[in-house]
Order: C-alpha cells, then sequence, then structure tokens
C-alpha cells in the first residue's frame, strides 16, 4: 500500500512487542528481513484505538486462533463503515456445524457492529517474503460487496500486486484454509521417500504425490460445494494457486515429512517444532471433531473425502498415515 502512496499505521499483537520495537528503531523487519517504507508507522498494542483513528481501511493478519480474541479487541474501536480485510486462513467448528473465518469475526464482534461490519479477504500464493521482495504476487479480493470490493483493490493495487475480486467469499475461504490441511499429505511423500530412498535409475515418488495433490483439489471442491462456494474457486488462485506454493515449502510440508517418516504429530511437533504453528495440524484440530460428527450423521459424505479422514486421524487420533489409493476420486 505505501508504493500507492498510502501511510500505513502498523499494529502488533502483545506477543509482537519485539518486531514493533526493531520497526520503530531503523524500519527493519526482523523475521522478514528487511526494510519498511518510512511511511508505516508502527504501534504497540496499547495504542490500538490511537492507530485506528481516521483509517480508511482495516487489514487483519493474526493467527487463526485469535479471531475471536481480534474480533473482541477491534469491534469497540472500528470506525463505522470502515471495512476489514482478513488475511488469516483457517475454519472453525462447533462440533455441529463448519464456519468460514469472516463469518466467525462478524459473530464475535460486539452486537451492535455486527450488522454494519463490511468484511473481505485475500486468498491466493502469497509468500510474505516474496511480497516484502515485491514478486509479482496475484490474489483474490473477495467478499459480498461487488463495488466495495474495487474500491479496496483499488487501494491496494500495485505494479506487482495483482488483485481480481469475487463474490465466492465462501469459495474463497474454504480452499485457502484446507490447502494447509491437505499440504501435510502432500509432504508425507518426502517422508516416505526419505525412508525407502530412490529406486533403480533414480525413480522418486512424484507419482504419488501428484496423485495426493490431484485428490486434494477433488476433496477441496466436494467441501466447497458443501458449503456453499463454487468450484471455480478451487481451479484457480485461491484453491489450485495457493496450494501448488504451500506444497513447495513451509511448515505444513515439514510436518508432512516428519508424519511420512513414521513419527505421530505429538512427538514431531514436540521434537521438531515446538515453536512452530503448523497451520493444517491447527485447522485439523479444529474442525476435525465437527468433520467426524457430520460424516456420522451422513451430511459429509465420507467416501468422498478419504484425505481429509486420513490427515484427521493423523493429528486428533496419532494413528500412522493409510493413504486410501483406490479410494480417489470418487464420483469419477
Amino acid at each position: 500500500m505505501t508504493h500507492n502512496g498510502h501511510t500505513v499505521h502498523l499494529v502488533g499483537t502483545h506477543l509482537d512487542g519485539d518486531i514493533i520495537e526493531a520497526i520503530h528503531g531503523d524500519h527493519y523487519h526482523p523475521r522478514l528481513r528487511s526494510r519498511v517504507a518510512e511511511t508505516v508507522i508502527p504501534y504497540t498494542f496499547d495504542r490500538l484505538g490511537e492507530a485506528m483513528e481516521g483509517v480508511d481501511l482495516v487489514v487483519l493478519g493474526v493467527n487463526s486462533l485469535g479471531t475471536d480474541w481480534a474480533a473482541e479487541m477491534l469491534g469497540p474501536r472500528l470506525p463505522p463503515h470502515t471495512p476489514v480485510v482478513l488475511l488469516t486462513k483457517g475454519l472453525a467448528g462447533d462440533g455441529q456445524t463448519l464456519y468460514i473465518l469472516p463469518d466467525v469475526l462478524r459473530k464475535s464482534m460486539p452486537s451492535h457492529y455486527q450488522n454494519q461490519a463490511q468484511v473481505a479477504a485475500i486468498g491466493g500464493p502469497s509468500i510474505a517474503n516474496e511480497l516484502a521482495a515485491l514478486r509479482h504476487t496475484c490474489v483474490v479480493l473477495a467478499g459480498s460487496d461487488k463495488s466495495l470490493l474495487e474500491a479496496i483493490a483499488d487501494l491496494l493495487r500495485t505494479r506487482y500486486y495483482h488483485i481480481w475480486t469475487s463474490t465466492d467469499l465462501i469459495g474463497v475461504e474454504v480452499c485457502v484454509a484446507l490447502k494447509n490441511l491437505y499440504a501435510l499429505a502432500v509432504g508425507l511423500v518426502q517422508g516416505w521417500l526419505e525412508k525407502e530412498g530412490e529406486a533403480n535409475g533414480g525413480a522418486a515418488m512424484h507419482n504419488a504425490a501428484s496423485a495426493i495433490f490431484a485428490q486434494s483439489l477433488w476433496e477441496i471442491g466436494y467441501l466447497v460445494e458443501y458449503m456453499g462456494g463454487e468450484r471455480r474457486s478451487v481451479y484457480t488462485l485461491p484453491g489450485a494457486g495457493d496450494f501448488y506454493t504451500t506444497c513447495q515449502s513451509g511448515r505444513n510440508s515439514r510436518m508432512g515429512r516428519l508424519l511420512g517418516l513414521g513419527m505421530s504429530y505429538r512427538q514431531a511437533k514436540a521434537q521438531y517444532m515446538p515453536e512452530d504453528t503448523v497451520e493444517g495440524a491447527e485447522l485439523a484440530l479444529s474442525i476435525g471433531p465437527t468433520v467426524e460428527t457430520l460424516i456420522d450423521r451422513e451430511e459429509l459424505d465420507g467416501a468422498a473425502v478419504p484425505l481429509l479422514r486420513t490427515v484427521v486421524d493423523l493429528v486428533c487420533h496419532e494413528s500412522r498415515p493409510k493413504i486410501l489409493w483406490d479410494a480417489f476420486f470418487a464420483g469419477i
């Protein structure tokens, strides 16, 4: 946004004091290892109200587990009719129903803000350090009001940040959440390959990884339609695009590799990734019980989501990976 001439008020949570202090000192972001523009003004969490005075847009990027908390913090301070763009990825389950995070955010705000809150969300392949390095990045901005989406997109577009708009908020949000969970399944293959080694002729396991990748998109499409979204989002930036990027590297792939090596989720997390938030695993823990209930009630077709069931078993029940290859692509 600073490349469009905007001033940005950057507010850290109560866990980000060291980052805010570093940016305040020399405008250097220690985790992204890059400088931020002089027009980025850092604020500590206790100055949230001050930072929000007179703003045109609020962009929220907390951890998915902090969505309720963020709503409680923002609600009383949010200027009337100021749109909120959610960067946070995830779904929520209450044991009976699955919810997208924009709905969770809205419902967690004070009651008098719930109806007037204008919540949109961004989805697509967008690795933070690449964006900080001004690499070309393509995303989708989703919400219910097409004209508002275009106005927000005009605020955010730059020569390297390319935005399309969509009114399929459900489809976009389901895609960008589930890609983290399914990246665990694709990551299993790296662990299997390390255990077994390359075969004669240098044969790896690209065939297996590709089949899991394709089945993942098939299941995401089923779940998007189940929740009321459009399959188009699955095969564009929020689905295939973001999923491809997530499978290339990152915490979900690393955890998938450890599970593929034969570790339990609890062991892998404690021994190798104790300080990391593994979004795919957190999502499995969050929605796993609800998914199992929906399958038991036959509201979800268990035969349509064998990989989802595998990942839920791996993370929630400490099982070993069992891929039901011949159950793939149910309904073709």
